[in-house]
């Protein structure tokens, strides 16, 4: 690391104030400054430790300011309320490898400023010498392959559902069926941890037992990705318990453990870390607040993260489906030069046999979990009907047919079709 190596962050800005004095607050508020130079603020330690204002792209004017403003109020100050897209430079000697510090310059208290009634963060570069210093994904793409033996072909994988309710006997014998239906991946919900009625500690052995008669019986792995999301101690001894018993992944909701505990967990463990970033939208679905997914998911993935969830194309959930292909591609690029660090990505909430076409069209690589709750469990013919419908989907899709076409000489791709199409609409 070379003592004048900057990270880059972008942001989005609304203010009535000129967007260039803006900029330079936010440089000075999040690096050595303040509103003003104070005492001992000499102009070496300046040129050393202040952020630098790197690039102002003037945007359309707002016609009312995105967010209220007491600061602004209290001024009487009114529009025109300006945009502006903002890249900053940080010094990261001032962070170091310290990754909520990191959080905290490239975020922390620019979301309070005075000057502003609208900021988000949107994107992070990094140096390759910094990105080097934190954690890489144990198993990553490749990885996850070559533990579920599933080299070509996205993984198909489903939830347990109902989430929650199921003892831990009843979850193992879904998993049994669920196995036997021909899926890669199996993940709990994110509400359901370690609740009484099906304890972690009984219900990590009780699955696993059904995932190693399986294995033995047809050399296949299935990765069930346990939700351990706990205080940092509990889920050091729940990753040590699925890995006792042969699984090869844990899952932990990202905003609610926090940064540390992932690190924590990702040095403990040499299982894969799912994702789930559960609550996301309370960060980002504002488009003048928070912080966008590529921004998001650069955090995430110096803690060490192997998957990470996106949504889904034509899903349930509120984004359009170009943030859900723009999140996803962000997962498959590397995030500094010559570094071998992408994730998997995980689409999620209604996932069907029929979102398989925009999904492929979306990202145009196999590299992705595409986990189907009800398209699986909810199809007609049973899971297995449901799991070989999207397999049918996606070998169709890969060869340029469309699913009706294929749909002819795939008799669970056109009970799919048939069920669940009209819902979709």
């Amino acid at each position: 690391m070379t003592h004048h190596e900057r990270l880059e962050a972008t942001y989005l800005i609304e203010t009535p104030l000129d967007p260039a004095q803006v900029a330079e607050v936010m440089a000075g508020e999040q690096s050595c400054g303040t509103f003003t130079r104070v005492h001992g603020e000499t102009d070496a330690l300046r040129e050393r430790a202040r952020a630098t204002v790197e690039q102002i792209e003037a945007l359309p004017d707002a016609p009312a300011p995105s967010l209220p403003n007491a600061w602004l109020e209290r001024q009487g100050r009114g529009g025109p309320w300006r945009r502006a897209r903002v890249r900053i430079a940080f010094p990261t000697a001032n962070i170091g490898a310290n990754l909520p510090t990191l959080a905290a310059t490239v975020s922390g208290n620019l979301y309070d400023l005075g000057e502003v009634t609208g900021m988000r963060l949107e994107s992070l570069r990094l140096p390759a010498a910094y990105r080097a210093r934190f954690d890489l994904p144990l198993l990553g793409t490749s990885g996850t392959r070559a533990r579920t033996g599933v080299s070509s072909g996205a993984l198909v994988g489903t939830i347990i559902k109902p989430n929650v309710g199921l003892s831990s006997e009843q979850t193992a014998e879904l998993v049994t069926r669920l196995c036997a239906a021909g899926v890669d991946f199996i993940k709990d919900d994110e509400v359901c941890a370690d609740p009484a009625h099906a304890p972690l500690a009984q219900r990590i052995p009780a699955v696993m037992a059904a995932v190693r008669e399986h294995q033995q019986r047809t050399g296949k792995h299935v990765m069930v990705a346990f939700n351990i999301t706990d205080e940092t101690d509990a889920m050091r001894r729940h990753a040590d318990l699925v890995e006792r018993e042969g699984g090869s992944c844990v899952m932990a909701s990202l905003n609610w453990c926090g940064y540390s505990a992932l690190q924590t967990l990702r040095r403990h463990t040499p299982l894969a870390l799912h994702g789930h970033r559960n609550g996301f939208g309370a960060l980002s679905r504002h488009p003048l607040l928070g912080i966008g997914f590529q921004a998001y998911q650069t955090l995430w993935r110096l803690a060490g993260v192997d998957h990470m969830h996106v949504h889904g194309l034509q899903g349930k959930f509120s984004q359009p489906d170009d943030e859900v292909t723009e999140s996803a591609r962000d997962c498959l690029l590397p995030l500094a030069d010559g570094v071998n660090d992408t994730v998997m990505p995980a689409f999620s909430s209604g996932q069907w046999a029929g979102t398989v076409p925009a999904t492929w069209a979306a990202t145009g690589t196999d590299d992705l979990l595409f986990m189907s709750g009800g398209g699986i469990l909810a199809h007609p013919g049973g899971p297995e009907a449901g799991v070989a419908s999207i397999r049918q989907a996606w070998s169709a899709t890969r060869a340029g047919q469309s699913l009706d076409a294929a749909a002819r000489d795939a008799p669970e791709l056109a009970a799919a079709l048939a069920f669940f199409g009209p819902r979709t609409k």
